[in-house]
């Protein structure tokens, strides 16, 4: 339910899902929609700019709020602009990028990223490798936040068939999603992350849009250092 739990597991030949649903895992999904390339976590704003120079687009958010002189932040709208088709992007965030930097240290033998927006691509691919499975909520500095411990109970809840189950983490975050999947967004906002937005006088809905279930069909998976999509979109 937050980074500062990972010591507590064993990631090691694990599939980890990295779940940052305010914003930065649902930034990614939508920035592979887009079709954007590849992206770069990166740990520093300092680290990110450096990319600049190798025409990466660099995308850099403390505090919920876009840092002065990056391209981006971290809003999913941000990411929705056609142009940013075939680009790569190095990316930074308070918590997201920070959870991914975590578990690859922590040894994950594969590094998913979930999020409410893509749900189902996340579940069907989990279930095809038949491998177990670390959902990490990137929280907020830390801290246990609901949006993201949702988002786990909805990937634990749809796996729920074709798994076994032996924490009380997923549990509690099953409970929970059971409780208020029927009005997720209604939910959400209550956050105190979504009311850090309220406060920022976000110019976007980014609370309405993360909280929206499969609503694209990526799987951002890393490949190394990448951060890639190994799944194409749905049709038109």
């Amino acid at each position: 339910m937050s980074p500062a739990l990972i010591p507590n597991y064993e990631l090691a030949g694990k599939q980890v899902v990295i779940i940052d649903v305010l914003r930065a895992t649902s930034s990614i999904c939508v920035a592979f929609e887009t079709g954007v390339d590849k992206i770069l976590p990166v740990s520093t704003p300092e680290e990110c700019m450096l990319f600049k120079d190798f025409d990466f687009l660099c995308a850099a958010e403390r505090n919920a709020i876009k840092l002065t002189g990056f391209d981006m932040g971290n809003s999913p709208f941000e990411f929705k602009h056609p142009l940013l088709k075939g680009k790569s992007i190095a990316f930074t965030t308070t918590n997201g990028t920070k959870a991914i930097k975590m578990s690859r240290s922590a040894g994950a033998e594969q590094i998913i990223i979930g999020s409410l927006l893509n749900v189902d691509a996340v579940v069907s691919y989990l279930i095809s490798q038949h491998n177990d499975i670390v959902l990490v909520c990137s929280g907020w500095k830390d801290k246990v936040n609901l949006e993201d411990t949702l988002c786990a109970g909805a990937i634990a809840s749809a796996l729920n068939d074709h798994v076994e189950t032996n924490c009380d983490a997923t549990l509690m975050a099953m409970h929970l999603f059971k409780g208020m999947e029927t009005n997720l967004e209604f939910y959400i906002r209550q956050s105190s992350h979504a009311l850090r937005f309220k406060a920022l006088h976000q110019a976007e809905d980014d609370v309405a849009f993360c909280s929206k279930l499969n609503t694209v069909n990526v799987l951002p998976v890393m490949q190394g250092e990448y951060i890639r999509n190994i799944q194409l979109n749905k049709p038109a």
